[in-house]
């Protein structure tokens, strides 16, 4: 994520809002010290994001998931010897 001093946020700002706007967001530093994070109103507040595992239960995973297709695999790329 860019940073960018007040100075040049105050002279660019117009054009630095609209790529906030388009999903670029900044953050502007005073004295090399972050201090706001400028994002499009319409991006996901960080509590909206949904949580590793949100799904549990939901989705079955085969017991021979690591070796599904593999004889295709071998048939196409030989068998390694």
């Amino acid at each position: 994520m860019r940073t960018v001093n007040i100075s040049e946020a105050k002279a660019r700002l117009s054009s630095l809002v609209d790529k906030a706007a388009k999903g670029e967001p900044f953050i502007i530093a005073k004295s090399g010290k972050p201090l706001v994070k400028v994002v499009a109103l319409d991006a996901p507040d960080v509590s909206q994001r949904r949580p590793l595992g949100f799904m549990a239960g939901e989705i079955e995973v085969p017991d021979d998931f690591d070796r599904m297709g593999q004889d295709d695999i071998e048939r196409m790329f030989g068998n390694g010897a």
